[in-house]
């Protein structure tokens, strides 16, 4: 399985068309992110940011050209960690990020 991981996690970025939509996706969890905080509400929507984070190291990581191979899986590990802490986060006590 760990040859397999490295495989995904370090192969070439996919390109500028991926990548557009991953930091179209996080501008629209940015968008809502401001919404939120606009009414008010943003104590409580603090976990939205983890989304705009993650997306936009994954964005990144797609973006970069295709000799970047070790930066991109970098970038993506990184944005899985932000995945991982966003999922783990009730379970660990990280109120700050789910608020409450």
């Amino acid at each position: 399985m760990v040859p397999y991981v490295s495989e995904t996690l370090f192969n070439e970025p996919q390109g500028r068309p991926l990548a557009l939509v991953q930091f179209g996706v996080s501008l629209t969890f940015l968008c809502m992110f401001a919404c939120t905080a606009s009414t008010g509400g943003a104590g409580d929507a603090r976990w939205i940011l983890v989304l705009v984070v993650g997306t936009a190291l994954s964005g990144t990581a797609e973006s970069l050209p295709k000799n970047r191979r070790q930066a991109a899986g970098v970038l993506r590990f990184a944005a899985i960690l932000a995945f991982g802490i966003l999922v783990a986060a009730p379970f660990i006590g990280f109120r700050f990020i789910i608020g409450g």
